[in-house]
């Protein structure tokens, strides 16, 4: 096998493994999301952060990230002024933090710290 083919494979079988899910008491409704990101998806949103837009990053990661049960996206882009303005931001900060803490780092956090 040659070697693009064992890093494809490997991240095939990461981003086909079973999504996990988590419910919101205070929404009243369960997400499911997979921890693994795109390549490109993780560079959009380090550069949001890096250019000092971590709350527009942290939207963006909810949307990429938030799945139906039968994993279709739950949200889109042209979603993303509701979540800015209107919904709760500790509640909304929390559910990004637990789906980002199950990397061992979130992107984020790299791009904040460099």
């Amino acid at each position: 096998m040659n070697p693009i083919d064992k890093m494809t494979g490997h991240f095939r079988a990461k981003i086909s493994g079973e999504m996990k899910k988590m419910h919101i008491d205070e929404w009243d409704m369960d997400i499911w999301y997979k921890s693994t990101n795109t390549l490109e998806e993780e560079g959009k949103l380090v550069e949001l952060a890096q250019n000092g837009k971590t709350i527009e990053a942290l939207v963006e990661t909810f949307i990429m990230k938030a799945r139906t049960e039968d994993g279709t996206k739950m949200f889109t882009k042209m979603q993303k002024p509701v979540f800015l303005n209107e919904v709760d931001p500790s509640v909304f900060i929390r559910v990004v933090g637990e789906m980002n803490n199950s990397n061992e780092e979130s992107n984020i956090e790299f791009a904040e710290k460099n």
